[in-house]
């Protein structure tokens, strides 16, 4: 086993999302898995079995759970298989998840990802939506564990000073609060919220942009778009909606480390 540690969705080290990647040799017990996770204390850490060549299996923990998406934590292990000769450069790399089959590939600087693109439903504001952002939404839908919630502006956004405790009495899990951008460079920015499932704040949410992709190309009537997550450590997430109801993700990312661990 490998173990690394990776900044996403950035170019500068000690900002975007960090990542855990765990390289197996073996199939090991999901209960080390959560070991592991919980001991790198990262928003998720990636756990990837090589099947042959540039096949996967893919699976990511957050300290509490196993979740069925992670963008952030794909990028990162990409990044890793790339940059230590796992896989070649030229070929994208297939990865058995949760939630399906996923590519991923090199364009530069960058990592593009072939994820699901996903919609929510139109639902309420509740008083626990408004009293978490001291503001009247624009816009509220669900999917699944997910609520993505449009704010008046990227201030109201920016400005969130989160009661966690509040918002794990909400029956949603996962939380994406966005608005668009008032600077030319992005298009949306967003703050992504998971407490119930062990994710307080998360720095940069690829798989948040799942869903942020699709409503705001539809809101901005664009195709590719430019998300900049508003977090302490920031990041920036380049989205193109395609056919087959599927979203490109492309972000950069920088390993920071590589644990020895003489444990196993």
């Amino acid at each position: 086993m490998r173990i690394f540690t990776v900044d996403t969705f950035t170019n500068k080290p000690f900002t975007g999302n960090q990542a855990g990647v765990c390289i197996l040799d073996r199939k090991i017990d999901d209960s080390l898995m959560l070991k592991i996770t919980k001991e790198l204390n990262y928003s998720e850490t990636a756990f990837a079995l090589q099947l042959k060549n540039n096949e996967f299996i893919l699976r990511w923990f957050t300290p509490k759970q196993e979740v069925d998406l992670c963008g952030h934590a794909t990028l990162a292990t990409s990044r890793v298989l790339y940059e230590n000769g796992i896989v070649d450069k030229m070929v994208a790399i297939e990865f058995e998840t949760r939630s399906g089959i996923l590519t991923t590939k090199i364009s530069g600087e960058k990592i593009i990802m072939d994820f699901p693109s996903r919609q929510v439903k139109q639902s309420n504001a509740d008083d626990i939506i408004i009293k978490f952002t001291q503001a009247q939404p624009i816009f509220v839908g669900i999917d699944q564990n997910w609520c993505l919630v449009e704010l008046e502006n990227a201030e109201a956004v920016t400005s969130i000073h989160p009661d966690f405790e509040l918002l794990k009495t909400h029956q949603q899990k996962v939380f994406t609060f966005t608005a668009k951008s008032e600077k030319p460079d992005f298009d949306f920015v967003s703050r992504c919220f998971g407490p119930a499932i062990g994710i307080n704040e998360d720095p940069v949410t690829g798989s948040a942009h799942c869903y942020l992709a699709p409503y705001w190309a539809d809101k901005l009537k664009k195709n590719k778009l430019i998300g900049f997550q508003t977090s302490e450590r920031t990041g920036i997430i380049e989205c193109e909606l395609i056919e087959n109801g599927r979203v490109l993700l492309g972000g950069e990312s920088i390993i920071m480390a590589e644990i020895i661990q003489n444990w196993a």
